[in-house]
C-alpha cells in the first residue's frame, strides 16, 4: 500500500493583513493618548490640591491635638511646602531665644508634581510671589488668614485654597481668588 500524500493549505495573515493592524493600533495608541494629555494637567493640579490640603488639614490637627503653635512653610521659587513642628531635634519644645532655626525639626519638604507652581501665597490680604512665606495654626484650630493660588502656567490651570482664619477650615475656589482684608469701611 502506498502512502498517501495529505496536503494541507497552511493559513495565515499576509503582509497587507498585519500592516493594516499595525496602522489600526497606531491609530488607536494617538488616539488614547492625546486623551490621556488632556486629562493628566487637570489630575496633576488636582492631586497638588489634595496633597497641600492634606498636609494644612494634619498641621491643624497637630496644633489642635498638642495644644502648641504649628506652622506651614512655603518655599515660592521651589514650588515646596513643608509642616514646622514647635519641637527640637531631640524631641523636646524649640525654644526660639535659646535655638538656633537649624534645630528646629520640620517635616520634609513636599514638592509640587511637574508642571504645577505657587501662583502666589496671600496672607491676610498681601499677596507673595517669590520668597518663603510661614503660616500659623494654633492650638484653638484657628490659623493665619491665607490663600494659596497653584497655578499649571501651560496650561492657564489655576486653583485657590482658602483658609479661613476663626476656624482653620477651608475653602476651594476654581481659578485665581484673593479675599480683600477687611477694613473700617466694611464694619460701619
Amino acid at each position: 500500500m502506498k502512502p498517501t500524500a495529505k496536503h494541507s493549505k497552511v493559513k495565515g495573515f499576509t503582509l497587507t493583513e498585519m500592516l493594516l493592524v499595525i496602522a489600526v493600533i497606531g491609530l488607536m495608541a494617538t488616539v488614547v493618548s492625546g486623551s490621556l494629555d488632556s486629562v493628566l494637567p487637570k489630575e496633576r493640579l488636582n492631586t497638588a490640591v489634595r496633597n497641600l490640603t492634606a498636609l494644612l488639614s494634619n498641621t491643624r490637627s497637630e496644633a489642635v491635638s498638642r495644644s502648641l503653635e504649628f506652622f506651614v512653610e512655603y518655599d515660592l521659587e521651589e514650588a515646596r511646602y513643608r509642616q514646622v513642628t514647635p519641637f527640637n531635634k531631640e524631641g523636646r519644645r524649640f525654644m526660639e531665644e535659646d535655638m538656633t532655626d537649624d534645630e528646629r525639626f520640620n517635616m520634609e519638604w513636599q514638592l509640587l508634581p511637574p508642571g504645577v507652581q505657587f501662583s502666589s501665597v496671600a496672607v491676610t490680604g498681601d499677596a507673595y510671589t517669590d520668597g518663603h512665606v510661614t503660616v500659623r495654626f494654633d492650638p484653638r484650630g484657628a490659623a493665619s488668614d491665607h490663600q494659596v493660588v497653584l497655578t499649571q502656567p501651560a496650561y492657564d490651570n489655576y486653583y485657590t485654597i482658602e483658609v479661613m482664619a476663626l476656624t482653620g477650615t477651608f475653602k476651594f475656589h476654581r481659578g485665581e481668588f484673593i479675599r480683600e482684608a477687611p477694613d473700617d469701611r466694611d464694619f460701619e
